[in-house]
């Protein structure tokens, strides 16, 4: 398992910290995940076997969101 933090920017409420959170759990290999919009921060552990870093990154832009950091 690995494990990524990231700094998140386009979160303007808890929903969408959810919503990002519901984005990446549903992805296939990612054991937990977590966003947090007061921290403007996502986390997730995933098998690299089953999903890229690459893929999960682009599933948070495509779900409106920018990570500005890892």
């Amino acid at each position: 398992m690995e494990t990524v933090n990231w700094n998140i920017s386009g979160m303007h409420c808890d929903g969408c910290a959810n919503r990002l959170q519901k984005v990446l759990s549903g992805k296939e290999g990612v054991q937990s995940a977590k966003a947090s919009f007061a921290e403007k921060q996502a986390s997730l552990e995933y098998d690299s076997a089953l999903s890229s870093l690459a893929q999960l990154k682009d599933a948070v832009e495509k779900a409106g969101f920018e990570i500005t950091s890892s």
